[in-house]
């Protein structure tokens, strides 16, 4: 039996599909979160440079000596810290430092050489800093004013902040989002999981609803479908109904051929009997053999329709009780006692209920005819799901080397005893056409033994 998610089946494939677009959308929403946060970062941190950098503008004033001096520390408590990873800078307009940040120390901020930009103007750098610690570094070149004779020329003031600072938000975002989207697809897995089950189930209720009707335990497809499903289900019940009234058809048909052809055969026999000589005895065996001829492939025409058809499925065991007690009564001049062997469970074969009636009634009368005072009857279900029905007589038995002779049509083991010789080619022939077998064997009460497998349900 196959299950819903297995690799291999449409549920799987469903499953399969959604979880990698699933997937690999939360994994590109979570980069692309990631990298509109670190943009956020950083612009938050240039907008903090600014500021720092503007206050530096304000607080930096020219001594009387025109040397410049910040008035006021900056407001941020980490430039007094060394190393903190937030610095400021002032360069005279020989790029050599005049003032910097406690936090600096005894390092100091180094911009690439190249022409002075225009006073004013804000300048970007990501350069290594202290420790070779890159830093994103905020500049601008501003003209303070002084007398001509004591002004120190352009500076360039800078604010720096250490790159790590920016990243280690970056890194938090990422691992709490990392978090949030992994719930969050555990969440939809679920989600997924679920509304696929719910979407397969109507065809897992379908599949055993088949299942049902291969077996025989039903004869139509049962229950209400999604509107999707619906209409397969009540196509599929039209074939069955089809095919039902088809296969009733066809046992009319036979019936009524059978009556057509036994009235005027009978006709012809009575006629036979009472007409001496050689043209008699002729007729009367010629009209024998056309009634052999007629039970045989009317009942092998009715089986080859029923054994194709589904949704068949008879209990054994009152059948052959019922069979039985029929028997009783045909042989009970001669005492037999019929035997039924206790059944285990409840055994059902898979077909039409008039041939399993013409296979057993065959065998069963077979049996009473040979046997001296006791017929068997065992029923057991394989472990292939195959049904055995075993029959048992303590009469003569029957020679190894005759047994596949007998099966033949028209063969009879003993001319003797009163039959047609079809009994048991009957029955070989239905059991074939349902798929099972049938086999003769010596019994242990000292006679006949007969094996017949059938599809059981």
């Amino acid at each position: 039996m196959s299950r819903p998610f297995q690799p291999g089946t449409l549920g799987w494939r469903l499953l399969s599909g959604t979880l990698a677009w699933v997937l690999a959308t939360l994994v590109i929403t979570g980069l692309i979160l990631t990298d509109l946060f670190e943009d956020h970062v950083e612009r938050q941190a240039r907008g903090e440079l600014l500021m720092h950098l503007n206050q530096l503008t304000g607080h930096l004033e020219l001594d009387a000596g025109g040397r410049p001096q910040v008035l006021r520390e900056l407001s941020d408590p980490r430039l007094k810290q060394p190393y903190s990873g937030l610095y400021w800078q002032v360069d005279g307009a020989d790029g050599q430092p005049l003032l910097r940040s406690r936090s600096l120390w005894d390092g100091a901020l180094s911009l690439p050489p190249g022409p002075a930009p225009a006073p004013g103007a804000l300048q970007e750098y990501r350069l290594p800093g202290p420790g070779s610690v890159p830093l994103l570094i905020l500049s601008r070149v501003i003209l303070p004013e002084a007398d001509q004779s004591a002004s120190p020329g352009p500076l360039r003031l800078m604010v720096a902040i250490d790159e790590a600072v920016l990243r280690q938000p970056v890194r938090d975002f990422a691992g709490i989002l990392a978090l949030a989207l992994g719930l969050l697809a555990l969440g939809l897995v679920a989600a997924v999981f679920l509304q696929l089950k719910l979407a397969l189930g109507p065809l897992e209720r379908l599949r055993h609803s088949l299942a049902r009707v291969r077996t025989g335990e039903a004869a139509r497809l049962q229950g209400s479908y999604p509107a999707e499903i619906q209409p397969l289900v009540e196509e599929f019940n039209g074939v069955l109904d089809h095919d039902a009234a088809i296969l009733e058809r066809a046992r009319t048909q036979a019936g009524n051929l059978a009556h057509a052809l036994k009235t005027p055969l009978a006709i012809l026999a009575n006629a036979a009997a009472r007409e001496p000589g050689e043209l008699g005895r002729l007729v009367t065996e010629q009209v024998g053999t056309a009634r052999r001829q007629v039970d045989y492939h009317l009942a092998r025409a009715r089986a080859a329709a029923s054994a194709q058809l589904p949704g068949q499925r008879v209990a054994v065991r009152p059948l052959l009780e019922g069979l039985l007690r029929v028997m009783g009564k045909l042989h009970g001049e001669r005492g037999l006692h019929l035997e039924l062997l206790p059944v285990r469970g409840e055994a059902a074969f898979r077909g039409d209920v008039q041939d399993f009636q013409e296979m057993l009634g065959n065998l069963l009368d077979n049996a009473c005819k040979w046997a001296a005072s006791q017929v068997q009857v065992a029923l057991e279900s394989g472990s292939d799901g195959q049904l055995v029905i075993t029959i048992e007589d303590d009469g003569p038995g029957l020679p190894e080397a005759v047994r596949e002779t007998v099966l033949q049509r028209g063969v009879r083991a003993d001319e003797a005893m009163p039959g047609s010789g079809l009994g048991l080619s009957i029955v070989a022939d239905l059991a074939g056409l349902y798929g099972g077998s049938l086999n003769l064997e010596t019994s242990p009460l000292g006679g006949l033994k007969v094996r017949l497998g059938l599809p059981g349900g």
